[in-house]
């Protein structure tokens, strides 16, 4: 599942996923990271969990020239021994 957002290239920004409806009402996110990729120009800073452990969030600053768009996943394991992952489709645009 991948969602878009618009970004500016100046923008420093959080996004992220809520889990609550794949995780059901025991499971929690024990483990988050976030990738980008390395010639997106996109940095990731300050990801988390909430803490209820179903909401994870990255904090994206940067990226190159309007107009390109690239993905930032999110990989997740759970208190129950669950693996996924979605990406989110980052555009960037001159805002």
């Amino acid at each position: 599942m991948a969602y878009e957002v618009k970004k500016d290239p100046n923008a420093n920004l959080d996004y992220g996923f809520d889990w609550t409806a794949w995780l059901g009402a025991t499971d929690t996110i024990t483990e988050s990271t976030w990738v980008v990729p390395s010639a997106s120009g996109l940095t990731t800073h300050s990801s988390s969990i909430s803490t209820n452990g179903k909401v994870t969030t990255v904090w994206l600053k940067a990226g190159t020239a309007s107009g390109a768009v690239y993905a930032a996943t999110n990989h997740i394991k759970t208190a129950a021994g669950r693996e996924d992952e979605r990406s989110l489709r980052v555009a960037v645009v001159d805002r």
